[in-house]
């Protein structure tokens, strides 16, 4: 793939038992690259991914789930956009977690979650997710502390059956600074045709910074395990993390083994 820097997938990722310290964490590393060559780079890791996702839904054999959250503004669409622009719809779904419904309410909130889970030779993405119950409802204090910190226990068990029964796990956290929130902000309200994106709550969650920011270490550190790992992918420059995330999803399924299962033998039979 040419002579571009070196990307180690490691760098990112959370190491499982440690404490983390999100200002220890650039957002806005290049990597070494320039924005030119890491969108050349780009584009040869999204055709290497739309070979592996073909081969993932050919052969039946494996599940990939990929967990993308983010602090207001953090490029989960972008991003979501950008990996599936050139990947086959069929075997690939998206799940979008917004506020619980009531029947939703009803039940435990891992019961929305595991409905939405891959099946054999399915990618599915989850733009939000099961971790929105550690961290706006820590925030908020919408449950009581022993209740959403008991939930980490419940999401580490449910990744690990997830990943016994055959689901491979990839989390990413797009790791953008305030500074940058804010010029995203900005350029919404500056542009009329970016008012859509706009909404007035992502003002009063801005003043919660410092409150995501604690809450997110607490759920990384809590949750990032060998069998389902976090990765804190730099988000300021797009291009970048675009990159670094396309790196770590073709890597994570060349460990698969996938490939196209063989056919029937076809031998002498011709096509009138």
């Amino acid at each position: 793939m040419g002579s571009n820097p070196h990307i180690d997938i490691d760098t990112y990722r959370v190491r499982p038992g440690n404490h983390l310290d999100l200002d220890k964490h650039a957002t806005n590393d290049a990597g070494g690259f320039t924005k030119e060559a890491a969108i050349a780079h780009i584009e040869e890791l999204h055709l290497k991914l739309q070979t592996q996702q073909e081969q993932l839904f050919a052969q039946q054999k494996h599940r990939v789930l990929i967990v993308v959250q983010a602090m207001d503004t953090g490029g989960k669409d972008g991003l979501i956009k950008s990996l599936l622009s050139s990947v086959n719809p069929q075997g690939l779904r998206l799940a979008t977690f917004k506020a619980p419904s009531t029947i939703e309410l009803a039940h435990d909130f891992l019961w929305r979650v595991h409905a939405e889970v891959p099946h054999d030779g399915e990618l599915v993405i989850f733009n939000r997710s099961h971790y929105e119950d550690v961290l706006i409802v820590r925030v908020h204090e919408l449950v009581p502390e022993s209740r959403w910190r008991g939930r980490y226990e419940h999401i580490r068990r449910f990744e690990r059956l997830l990943t016994d029964e055959g689901t491979t796990v990839i989390k990413f956290f797009l790791h953008i600074s305030k500074d940058e929130q804010k010029a995203r902000l900005q350029a919404r309200l500056d542009d009329p045709n970016k008012h859509w994106k706009f909404n007035r709550a992502d003002l009063d969650e801005r003043k919660h910074w410092d409150d995501y920011t604690r809450a997110y270490q607490d759920a990384l550190s809590e949750t990032s395990a060998d069998h389902a790992p976090w990765y804190i992918i730099p988000a300021d420059r797009k291009w970048f993390r675009d990159l670094v995330v396309a790196k770590v999803v073709t890597e994570t399924l060349d460990g698969l083994g996938l490939a196209y299962p063989p056919g029937e033998d076809l031998t002498g039979l011709v096509v009138d």
